[in-house]
């Protein structure tokens, strides 16, 4: 099998993230045993799963014309990313988030989206030539719209990241994917139904998979063609020292497995693995598995 193409279209930021022992109490001053400067973001904490999962990943977005779109060049560049997708918005600034992950390693996020997302130009189908899937997010609503339609229209599957997001954008963009991947908050805010209710209404819009991810109490799916909704319990790892990203390198390892013909159930627990050990390191997306890594996961270990 030739090495599959990933284009992922969605959000960069620069994350600030701190490792504090106890999580920050209101109007205490808090001290961090840790401090980096990463670059973050959905979509971009993604395609970097994928690139160290084999795959060719490139990354389209927009982003501030500031020093922060240095970093992110430089940082796709150490991946092997391929980031010609970026699009510097003039006069425009680049997402920012807070990230604290406490001794559990358990992570809250305060961020500030960058006004690139909404001052871009149109979005450039072309960069989907010759891809094998598709990841999209909703922080830019406009590019992720025309970038799943396009991806139907030319047959590339394509994963829909339904983190939280406003009802209405939710509402937009989960029918155009193939896949809607929902976190619990994500699903929560799409539908006030039930879980197994949310997942048909995802259906119903015109995804031809759904799944909610629940970290880890594993997950729980439903294909267009069953009625039954299907459990896949998590794998268990210890130590579980960072969860920040883990949700995002889900979403591109299932690109992958997908992307290379995986079945469904063969590609949710690559999926998961990789998702799994991602969780046992810290740095956000930067403790990403390897293929290697995740195979030896999946050779060695049931799911709890």
């Amino acid at each position: 099998m030739g090495c599959v193409r990933v284009v992922g279209v969605g959000h960069v930021s620069l994350d600030h993230a701190f490792s504090v022992l106890q999580p920050p109490q209101l109007g205490q001053k808090t001290p961090a045993h840790r401090y980096r400067a990463l670059v973050g973001g959905m979509t971009a904490n993604a395609v970097l799963a994928v690139a160290r999962l084999g795959a060719q990943a490139c990354i389209v977005s927009p982003v501030g014309d500031d020093a922060a779109a240095d970093g992110f060049a430089a940082h796709f560049a150490h991946e092997g990313i391929d980031a010609r997708g970026l699009q510097r918005v003039p006069g425009a600034c680049s997402s920012v988030s807070a990230v604290v992950v406490d001794g559990q390693g358990e992570r809250t996020i305060v961020n500030h989206r960058g006004d690139a997302l909404a001052r871009c130009g149109a979005f450039d189908a072309a960069s989907l030539d010759d891809a094998d899937a598709l990841l999209a997010d909703p922080r830019c609503v406009a590019w992720a719209e025309a970038a799943l339609r396009a991806a139907r229209q030319r047959g590339v599957v394509s994963i829909f990241d339904g983190d939280t997001a406003p009802p209405q954008d939710l509402q937009r963009l989960v029918g155009g994917a193939d896949w809607a991947v929902f976190s619990t908050p994500g699903l929560g805010a799409y539908s006030a139904g039930t879980v197994d209710d949310a997942l048909g209404q995802a259906l119903a819009a015109g995804a031809r998979m759904a799944v909610v991810t629940l970290g880890a109490a594993g997950l729980r799916w439903r294909c267009a063609e069953a009625a039954a909704v299907q459990v896949l319990p998590a794998f268990h790892v210890e130590p579980v020292l960072d969860t920040t990203a883990a949700g995002d390198v889900f979403h591109g390892a299932l690109a992958v497995a997908l992307a290379e013909g995986q079945a469904t159930l063969a590609a949710l627990r690559f999926a998961s693995a990789a998702a799994a050990l991602k969780c046992t390191r810290s740095g956000g997306a930067l403790g990403a598995p390897t293929r290697t890594e995740v195979q030896q996961l999946l050779d060695t270990h049931t799911t709890t």
